[in-house]
């Protein structure tokens, strides 16, 4: 799944789910995509909000004490790993393979070389890079 931060021409912002880019490409289209505040479907895509960290500050010893981006952090990547699953080394082939309908969608996360990410960008399929940290307990 991709959200999209979407804006209608009465200015209303929203977000839109989508199975991946062609699916919001294919319902835009089709005109399926609407404001949920005045149903227009005149909609385009805006820049996304983003948060950079000015300093780093170590996490406090106590998880308890953690910082919200540190928790948001924790957060995104449990999810990631209780729901895609590890395809490991296998990344670009597995992507390649779902794009091309040899199997079928799934949420999946490993590792690629620079090399591999260049094709998949040429062949049209999204993904995104999120660095998971490596620590002895994880349990991957």
């Amino acid at each position: 799944m991709i959200a999209f931060d979407l804006q209608c021409a009465h200015g209303h912002h929203f977000e839109g789910w989508f199975e991946d880019g062609k699916a919001y490409e294919e319902q835009y289209r089709k005109g399926l995509i609407t404001c949920p505040v005045c149903n227009d479907t005149s909609v385009s895509k805006i820049p996304s909000a983003f948060a950079i960290k000015k300093s780093f500050q170590p996490a406090q010893s106590n998880p308890g004490n953690q910082s919200d981006l540190d928790q948001a952090n924790s957060k995104l990547i449990e999810f990631v790993k209780k729901n895609f699953d590890d395809v490991g080394p296998d990344f670009s082939k597995e992507a390649l393979k779902m794009h091309y309908g040899v199997i079928e969608p799934r949420n999946i996360r490993g590792v690629s070389s620079s090399e591999e990410e260049k094709t998949l960008k040429k062949e049209g399929i999204q993904f995104f890079k999120l660095p998971i940290p490596v620590t002895p307990d994880s349990d991957s």
